[in-house]
């Protein structure tokens, strides 16, 4: 896709410019201001709530970060609103809600989580949402069978792929060698037909992302470098980095 300068013009900061110790807590609007105050463009996640809305939040289940236990899927949106995080008087955002308050000032790269279950309400969701913003904006996931569902329901929306070489994080025990593989090589690019990539910066030289950016001109963003080592990492192999706990 022509036109992406946009992406990778300035770096990105992981689910927004957040500092937990100072209260800011990441995906949240603290956090989104602060990216948006530094001119940085804005990482975030969202998540499928029971009744289909796209809710702004990186777990799959409450807990870490706020009261409860219960998994995002099985609140409605407005009682997820309603949650209280453990540091921070923020609340959790709809997609909806993140878009009028980026404004269209940055750049907004959403990744759309998954479970790997087939459910494919969120790149619908998501889509709808989009329609109704104007300012420069992305979707990526770490499931090809999602980014295959926007494409198919928003095909001139800007899509990528997360990925990394290993998969070996117990958080991707339930998947079959097979699929972990195609995924690590981009063996589904003919279906998903990514606009740019999302590299783990360890896995970073890897054949198939280098192979995208230099023989297919896919920009690469690479995730989530926190280090002086990760940061020259990026400058030598990605596009533009996704980084935290630093200022670039």
């Amino acid at each position: 896709m022509a036109g992406l300068s946009w992406l990778t013009a300035r770096p990105i900061a992981h689910r927004g410019l957040h500092d937990a110790a100072a209260g800011v807590i990441e995906n949240t609007s603290s956090a989104f201001r602060a990216a948006i105050a530094g001119d940085y463009g804005i990482e975030c996640d969202v998540q499928i709530s029971a009744d289909g809305e796209a809710i702004v939040h990186h777990d799959d289940a409450l807990g870490r970060l706020t009261q409860g236990n219960e998994p995002l899927r099985t609140l409605s949106a407005a009682v997820l609103k309603a949650v209280p995080f453990r540091a921070t008087v923020d609340r959790m955002l709809t997609l909806a809600e993140l878009c009028e308050l980026v404004a269209a000032r940055v750049t907004l790269i959403i990744e759309m989580k998954s479970r790997f279950d087939g459910d494919m309400r969120l790149p619908a969701r998501v889509a709808q949402t989009l329609e109704r913003y104007a300012g420069p904006v992305a979707v990526m996931s770490f499931d090809p069978e999602q980014i295959v569902a926007l494409r198919a329901v928003a095909p001139g929306l800007p899509r990528g792929i997360v990925a990394e070489r290993r998969y070996d994080h117990p958080e991707w025990a339930a998947l079959p060698p097979g699929r972990k593989r195609s995924m690590a090589f981009l063996l589904h690019g003919l279906r998903t037909r990514p606009h740019f990539l999302a590299y783990r910066v360890a896995d970073l030289p890897s054949i198939a992302p280098l192979l995208a950016r230099h023989v297919f001109g896919v920009p690469l963003l690479t995730w989530t470098v926190r280090t002086e080592a990760d940061r020259k990492r990026a400058g030598r192999w990605a596009s533009q980095m996704i980084f935290e706990g630093f200022r670039p």
